[in-house]
């Protein structure tokens, strides 16, 4: 499947986003077990539910890890099966911007973020970025949610973060796997 950039036939942010956000809901499992929380989307227009980003690509692995029948063909259902689903802290992009109004911009999203949390109800979060581990933390203390909490390396540039992102997350999707098929 080719991934498709959303909004580019017209070039609006706003359509963008809300293409965006239409993508990823169509991908909210009905019972959600593991709610990962993610920055932004990329300034880049790329994005991980269009199957075109670095981070698609390590949680792809990562799953394949447990499951070597995933590939890019099935990967997005087998993560909405497994009880997965992809959100972001900030709903613009942030990855361009300064440190002092990047970190800004993650704690005015707090708030939103929290009344997510308590909407969704996840059994467990997991972020993204060690940068918003306190801002996850903070929304969903607000939200007043109780349940594990993983912090995960960012599986960007360097493949030693890479290789603990999957060490550190493969456990917990093999247990996800496990009891989503056993259902």
């Amino acid at each position: 499947m080719t991934p498709v950039k959303l909004g580019a036939m017209t070039g609006n942010r706003h359509a963008q986003r809300s293409d965006r956000e239409e993508l990823r809901s169509s991908f909210q499992p009905a019972r959600l077990r593991l709610l990962f929380i993610g920055e932004s989307p990329p300034a880049s227009g790329r994005f991980f539910y269009q199957r075109d980003s670095g981070l698609y690509r390590a949680m792809r692995d990562t799953f394949r890890s447990v499951d070597a029948s995933v590939d890019d063909e099935n990967f997005l259902d087998v993560f909405q099966s497994s009880g997965c689903y992809l959100i972001d802290l900030s709903p613009e992009p942030v990855d361009h911007l300064e440190a002092i109004p990047r970190k800004a911009v993650c704690r005015n999203s707090e708030g939103a973020l929290s009344r997510t949390i308590s909407q969704l109800q996840p059994a467990m979060i997991a972020t993204l970025l060690r940068s918003i581990e306190g801002n996850v933390a903070t929304a969903a203390s607000r939200a007043a949610w109780h349940g594990p909490l993983l912090h995960l390396p960012y599986p960007g540039r360097w493949s030693r973060h890479r290789d603990a992102f999957i060490e550190s997350l493969a456990p917990v999707i093999g247990s996800l796997m496990a009891t989503s098929s056993a259902n």
